[in-house]
């Protein structure tokens, strides 16, 4: 039998991006808190700027949870899934914002309003065939205070283009309006940089630069980045990459009502007869525990929010908590990150180093800032050029079709062409379909014998018009800048595993197409709130984690405000 604890008032599974912040507002109302976390506390002594550990042996995946959990994945039910390629994520105090690349995008209003937008403009029939895509329950202006709060409390340098509905063309002129303009002004730019930005003036477009939770000069007691060039996938050494674990999380520790259980193995969550949630069930090392609270926030990833919530089964939820209505696992959808672009240049370009949230953004060609009126998609992508090169990343370039890739003549191409070449990141949107979800494994399972997500999803073809109108895009910016070859990735078919993944519970008034109310709160069991891109119904061509931050903030002062009413 598990050994049960005291009560608390609110526990939260999962101490990263999004529970991180949301224990803040909570410690500080005086509810006692405890948060339950599978791997430890990192500090600057894990961070060493190394590439080999931290890119190609994973690091991060010290902890072995978050690898023995890895999701299976199959393009349609018709395949066999498989396990390929290893997590992206990590289990950490502060969780995968510690070694993320910490771009830290708000979505823009059309994002918000997919189908009414679409609708309005273009006509309904222009939803793609079989989208599940919705309406978020409230809009753009129902979030923003929320982005505002959390860009001070962890701290986002940036450049604003429209504080009040005043624009300013340094800025994104196609963003929502914003109540005050960035704590910090924006990571400088290279030489390169600049190159790209003015090629893109040149097209009549409109560059600026991208908003980081990295500290461009000191903030709140920490320093200002050191552009070292390690932040993909690693953590920061002097403390200036923004996440919970140095920001919102050492300040709710500091009230005295939080409290962080780590190397904590969540198992399922427990219900009553009536269908409230009554606690949860964890492991440390090989002891079982028993955490009754009065309120549940589970803050896991999308994957493992959805299996924890398919693994919580009783008379009250027979095929898994919160899922009477069939919605767990259901609208999913994977960020369209794929389908990149690369370019050699006859120039050096000096950019070496630097870090992946250093760059120039595009949002001329995102979410509906152009008419789509001529084109058989809706939505788009942002085209972001930035400044991120270390050695075997360099030596990992393409070789443009001037040779093979291995032997005497490809050592001479990369010596003569290591920083001649670059690769953008373009982010585009997806949309949710009915045939694209998440579900258990019926076979494969992880270290304890619980089985593990399966991934059934596929890029449509909108998804895939969009992929090859940003890649025109992409390539005209490039040779506008001189590039004197382009090399385009492809797709693929299978979604598979990814860093922003969105969907599962997802948040809406109805209870017949969403898992959560329009607070974050489950429509079944009152208690149980979720937090995280798991409950987010598009994506935007955006990085989901501000997002998920501002909605966790949203969720806990809900949670304060009607404390008598959500915990009964």
């Amino acid at each position: 039998m598990p050994r049960q604890l005291r009560s608390t008032d609110v526990v939260i599974v999962g101490m990263g991006a999004a529970g991180g912040v949301a224990a803040l507002p909570l410690a500080e109302a005086g509810l006692d808190v405890v948060g339950l976390e599978a791997g430890t506390w990192l500090d600057q002594r894990d961070f060493a700027p190394d590439e080999i550990r931290n890119n190609y042996r994973d690091w991060p995946m010290l902890v072995k949870k978050c690898e023995n959990e890895r999701p299976t994945s199959r393009a349609t039910s018709a395949t066999n899934a498989n396990r390929v390629g290893g997590h992206p994520m990590m289990n950490a105090v502060g969780g995968t914002a510690v070694h993320y690349w910490a771009q830290s995008w708000r979505l823009n209003p059309w994002d918000f309003q997919v189908v009414s937008e679409t609708a309005r403009r273009y006509g309904r029939s222009k939803i793609p065939a079989n989208s599940t895509v919705e309406d978020w329950p409230f809009g753009y202006d129902e979030l923003e205070p929320y982005y505002d709060r959390v860009e001070r409390e962890i701290g986002v340098s940036g450049q604003a283009g429209n504080v009040g509905g005043n624009i300013d063309l340094k800025g994104n002129r196609f963003e929502g309006p914003r109540k005050r303009p960035y704590p910090m002004p924006p990571l400088r730019w290279t030489g390169f940089l600049e190159t790209m930005a003015d090629a893109a003036h040149s097209l009549g477009w409109h560059p600026f630069p991208g908003p980081a939770a990295i500290n461009s000069e000191r903030y709140d007691g920490r320093a200002g980045c050191a552009y070292h060039g390690f932040c993909s996938k690693g953590g920061c050494p002097v403390n200036a990459k923004n996440s919970p674990h140095l920001t919102t999380i050492p300040k709710a520790l500091d009230t005295g009502n939080l409290r962080i259980v780590t190397q904590a193995h969540v198992t399922t969550l427990q219900m009553d007869g009536e269908g409230r949630v009554t606690g949860v069930n964890y492991v440390v090392g090989n002891e079982e525990y028993f955490q009754p609270a009065k309120v549940v926030l589970l803050a896991c990833y999308t994957y493992e929010n959805v299996r924890l919530l398919l693994l919580s089964k009783s008379s009250a939820y027979p095929d898994g908590l919160s899922n009477n209505h069939g919605q767990v696992g259901r609208h999913y959808f994977s960020h369209h990150q794929g389908a990149a672009v690369s370019a050699l240049f006859p120039f050096d370009l000096k950019s070496w180093y630097g870090l992946p949230a250093q760059g120039v953004a595009i949002d001329d060609w995102a979410d509906d800032n152009f008419d789509h009126a001529g084109h058989d998609f809706i939505g788009g992508g942002n085209l972001w050029v930035m400044s991120d090169r270390r050695p075997i990343s360099a030596a990992s370039m393409s070789t443009y079709g001037h040779g093979r890739n291995w032997g005497s003549g490809w050592k001479r191409f990369i010596r003569e062409n290591a920083d001649r070449s670059h690769s953008s990141y373009i982010q585009k949107t997806t949309l949710p379909y009915e045939d694209n979800y998440l579900d258990l494994d019926p076979t494969v399972t992880d270290e304890l014998g619980l089985p593990v997500i399966r991934i059934t999803a596929q890029f449509k073809q909108n998804e895939r018009a969009i992929a090859e109108f940003t890649q025109n895009r992409m390539e005209e910016w490039y040779r506008e800048a001189g590039a004197i070859e382009v090399v385009r990735g492809g797709l693929g078919n299978s979604m598979g595993i990814s860093t922003h993944a969105y969907g599962g519970t997802r948040m809406g008034h109805d209870p017949e197409t969403n898992v959560v109310n329009p607070w974050g709160f489950s429509h079944e069991a009152p208690n149980l709130g979720i937090l995280g891109a798991s409950v987010m119904g598009t994506s935007g061509a955006r990085n989901p984690t501000l997002t998920s931050q501002a909605l966790a903030w949203r969720n806990a002062a809900h949670l304060v405000e009607n404390w008598e009413d959500v915990s009964g």
